[in-house]
């Protein structure tokens, strides 16, 4: 597979990235130090070079700042190029989950099994669960598969919708069978508010 970020650019992009900001910070030493110590010279005299160092410190600054980006953007195009050599395209299976609502639907945990193997079990926060109901999509697990037909099950874990002051215990299980080919292939796993039914729904969708 052809990768859009060749390993020898992306390290020798590193590390002359990691030099320049070592650089930069041991060049910021003496100048720190220098506007630091105590002037030798009269108040009077040392009034009008001030602005120099100051000067200085901020281009030092502006350089560091500009070299920390480099280095964020680096770290991205690393994690991306981990993923292609990880999970090729051919091989590739995502599994997501999202929230319609969920106001019948309180979640606590999933588990995902893929051809009867636990690939994926998360328990929830409620700040996660917060993200969910504001639109939030969550990927629960990235892995490689071979082509042909394959089994998902999911299990949904929390509380269902309230019967008076209390909510009871639910726990639902949804189940579809997919055909891999070459392609990433990407499946959603949606929790639902069905108003009609007065009960939460769980459909699981593969693009």
């Amino acid at each position: 597979m052809t990768s859009a970020f060749p390993v020898p650019s992306l390290l020798a992009r590193g590390a002359a990235a990691l030099a320049l900001l070592l650089a930069f910070v041991l060049s910021a030493t003496p100048a720190i130090a220098q506007t630091a110590a105590p002037a030798a010279t009269p108040a009077t005299t040392a009034a009008a070079p001030a602005a120099a160092p100051s000067s200085a410190n901020n281009a030092l600054d502006g350089r560091i700042q500009d070299v920390k980006g480099d280095v964020i953007r680096l770290n991205r195009d690393l994690l991306v190029l981990e993923e292609e050599l990880l999970f090729p395209a051919n091989t590739q299976v995502a599994l997501f989950v999202s929230m319609d609502v969920g106001k019948l639907f309180n979640l606590e945990s999933v588990q995902i099994k893929l051809d009867e193997k636990v690939v994926a079990n998360h328990l929830y926060t409620p700040h996660e669960v917060a993200a969910l109901h504001r639109g939030g999509v969550q990927r629960l697990h990235l892995g490689n598969l071979r082509a042909g037909t394959h089994e998902i099950v999911a299990f949904f874990t929390g509380q269902g919708p309230a019967h008076g002051e209390q909510r009871r215990d639910y726990k639902r299980g949804a189940t579809i069978k997919f055909d891999k080919g070459t392609e990433p292939k990407y499946i959603e796993l949606q929790i639902k508010d069905s108003t009609g039914k007065l009960q939460p729904e769980f459909e699981v969708k593969v693009w």
